[in-house]
């Protein structure tokens, strides 16, 4: 008999301890620092690279964010979560806009944090893994809807499609943007794209309080890009 409760205390006890260590894993450890500071990916030009301006997003001018539902403590809760740490170098040929050309968006997701402690370590440690992918990418494929030539502070609206990767997940996404091209020194823009989490395997862990988290999230990259050279 007395064995039989040794055992049973022994089980107690290596459960108790395993719990505490997900929990640990899942909302107390630490959510990660970015290794390293953020630079784009050159973007590779078609044609004459003569013909185009160069110009590079500003990561302290510039922002990411992602939006959800949820329902907290009972509460329905809209999940708004931020980060300024996004590169990418755009190509602009002011002679033929429509042949401008967009390359690699990066955002680093160990810089992407909402108003919640506990949420942002679930994020980091869990949905996103941050440990071993660090960065989210944008592989632009195409864009649509750039206007035969540029008029400085006038609004237009694009689409760009291309390929997202999120840990080690790509899907083809399309995002819906706007962009002002300010005289030929900076460019201004902001692009939304809808994205579901089950095509990107993103699974919310079981939380206290935590219910209804929504399938779908928004993502927007409010960006402003400043020319390198001509």
């Amino acid at each position: 008999m007395k064995d039989k409760t040794l055992v049973g205390g022994i089980v107690v006890m290596v459960v108790g301890a395993v719990l505490i260590g997900v929990v640990w894993v899942l909302f107390l450890q630490p959510a990660r620092t970015p290794t390293t500071p953020l630079t784009a990916i050159p973007v590779t030009i078609e044609g004459d690279s003569n013909r185009y301006a160069l110009f590079e997003i500003v990561p302290t001018e510039s922002e990411v964010t992602f939006t959800l539902d949820e329902t907290l403590r009972g509460l329905p809760t809209t999940v708004v979560g931020s980060g300024r740490q996004v590169a990418g170098e755009i190509a602009v040929d002011f002679a033929n806009p429509a042949s401008s050309q967009l390359g690699p968006i990066l955002i680093n997701a160990r810089t992407l944090l909402t108003d919640n402690e506990f949420r942002n370590n679930a994020i980091h440690n869990f949905i996103l893994d941050t440990e071993l992918y660090e960065f989210i990418t944008f592989s632009p494929s195409k864009i649509s809807g750039l206007p035969n030539e540029f008029v400085p502070d006038e609004l237009i609206s694009v689409q760009i499609e291309g390929d997202l990767t999120i840990r080690d997940v790509t899907q083809p996404v399309t995002f819906t943007a706007t962009l002002t091209p300010n005289g030929r020194s900076q460019l201004t823009g902001s692009a939304t794209a809808q994205i579901s989490r089950a095509d990107f395997d993103l699974q919310i862990p079981n939380a206290p309080g935590v219910a209804n988290v929504s399938e779908e999230v928004t993502l927007t990259i409010d960006f402003v890009a400043k020319q390198l050279r001509k």
